[in-house]
């Protein structure tokens, strides 16, 4: 049975292109020195990614792995990308505050607004000792970086926010899996720790076939 969290998803409005090659899934594995990871996809705006973001904080605290975030702004949320170039320019100051940012847009997402955000970030700027710019990003170097992640996103295939995956660096088995039930996820990271290919494989063999998707289009 699938999850609420699945079908509450923020899908990402496609415009399949039949492509000869399948999809590139090689980003798909923890950084260097992990063994095993969670990788994730979120949009901001996202209420689901909202209600995730919690829950993938804990698991890479209780296991002590890697939590790898990738902006993945939906073209009809109006708000995520801008707040993802600001994630991005806190990501400047350390790793840990442009996470603090992302996970306090979370807690206060249904509040904020294309107008409001600004007052928004220069409130959490000004909490961290932290000067927020007029100009945040005049070279659009944070811009370029936000694009970046989500053309990776569409050469993985992702359909919908937030797209999570365990991952690691085997070269057995399924190296990384979809996970679409969370209530299982600790389950899977134990069972990648292990070796072990976890249950929900078949997602994760899945997004290899998939034709490359474009996300374009209205809501």
């Amino acid at each position: 049975m699938h999850s609420l969290a699945k079908i509450a998803a923020c899908l990402v409005p496609l415009v399949l292109v039949v492509t000869a090659g399948a999809v590139d899934t090689s980003s798909l594995k923890p950084p260097k020195g992990s063994a095993v990871a969670l990788i994730i996809f979120e949009d901001l705006q996202c209420p689901d990614c909202a209600r995730a973001a919690p829950l993938m904080v804990e698991a890479a605290r209780t296991y002590k792995i890697p939590l790898v975030r990738h902006d993945f702004p939906l073209p009809q949320h109006n708000w995520s990308f801008q707040a993802a170039i600001n994630a991005r320019f806190f990501d400047l100051k350390s790793e840990k505050l442009g996470d603090a940012y992302r996970d306090e847009l979370f807690r206060n997402q249904p509040s904020i607004t294309p107008n409001n955000l600004r007052t928004f970030t220069e409130k959490f700027a000004a909490d961290n000792k932290i000067k927020f710019p007029m100009l945040v990003d005049p070279g659009k170097k944070l811009e370029e970086k936000v694009r970046a992640d989500y053309a990776l996103g569409q050469r993985v295939g992702i359909e919908h926010t937030p797209t999570i995956y365990v991952a690691s660096h085997r070269n057995t088995g399924e190296p990384f899996v979809e996970v679409v039930d969370r209530s299982q996820l600790y389950h899977m990271i134990d069972q990648m720790k292990q070796g072990a290919t976890p249950e929900s494989a078949p997602a994760a063999a899945a997004v290899k076939t998939r034709k490359r998707s474009k996300a374009a289009g209205k809501h």
